[in-house]
């Protein structure tokens, strides 16, 4: 899914909010006053626990949801990849990436030798190449979210909007998913939102970090300021330490569990 773009005032940034508030009922406000800017060719993660409001969020952020008060600004084509892809026909893995496609193929066209050739590549670049021909509703949860964003890839999008991009990978698909992030910015200048209620993802990838708290608590500041353990475990509401790991410093619970 993609949206059009709707000029930037600031071109060093990719996407501005600028005192967006959205209210699913009157009066029940999910996002309330939020201003945030997303910069151009960086990575910008959305960080909360669940039912925050990262989902609403995200969707203002790619179009997917019009603010009810306030101006949402984007320097170019969106590419949105939702948590969970529901399809209402059993098209193929390639037909599903295809969709991306849409706007360079046309409302009636048929997909040119082009099309299917930015579909393979960007199932290649998820490691799904090889599911090209099989039914997307054969497909487990994660081998479907890889789809997904092989889709948002295809489409060729300056700005890429991830809901939970790794919540139903395992942590091998996890780690490369992170990894592909990272190379879209580095090697392609894209930029990427994505939302994610773990920290360490967060701490291993973005540039900038908007802790979403509620209505009219989104925090928004550089990764390092942001991810501070003590800030991180208020958040949550629990304890949140800095480990080093050879040569990281890796956020982690800690836990208040026995064993037995």
């Amino acid at each position: 899914m993609s949206d059009e773009s709707t000029p930037v005032a600031v071109n060093t940034d990719a996407i501005v909010l600028r005192d967006v508030s959205f209210a699913y009922r009157a009066g029940t406000p999910v996002i309330a006053h939020c201003s945030l800017r997303a910069p151009r060719g960086r990575i910008l993660a959305l960080l909360g626990p669940n039912g925050s409001g990262k989902t609403t969020l995200l969707k203002l952020i790619a179009g997917a949801l019009a603010p009810e008060h306030g101006v949402v600004e984007r320097s170019g084509l969106v590419g949105y990849v939702p948590q969970l892809l529901h399809l209402n026909f059993a098209y193929s893995v390639l037909d599903v990436v295809l969709m991306g496609r849409a706007r360079q193929i046309g409302l009636f066209a048929t997909p040119s030798r082009r099309d299917v050739d930015a579909a393979m590549t960007a199932l290649g670049r998820v490691g799904m190449r090889g599911f090209a021909e099989r039914s997307f509703d054969e497909l487990s949860g994660g081998e479907r979210q890889l789809v997904a964003l092989a889709r948002a890839l295809a489409a060729h999008a300056e700005i890429l909007v991830l809901d939970e991009p790794t919540s139903a990978l395992d942590l091998r698909h996890q780690e490369m998913v992170l990894q592909w992030m990272q190379a879209l910015v580095r090697e392609d200048g894209l930029t990427v939102v994505f939302s994610t209620h773990q920290p360490q993802h967060a701490d291993a990838v973005a540039h900038e970090v908007a802790l979403v708290q509620g209505p009219g608590h989104v925090d928004v500041g550089p990764a390092a300021r942001m991810l501070d353990a003590d800030v991180v475990g208020r958040l949550f509401g629990v304890e949140i330490q800095r480990v080093r790991v050879d040569t990281l410093d890796v956020l982690t619970p800690r836990w208040k569990l026995r064993r037995g």
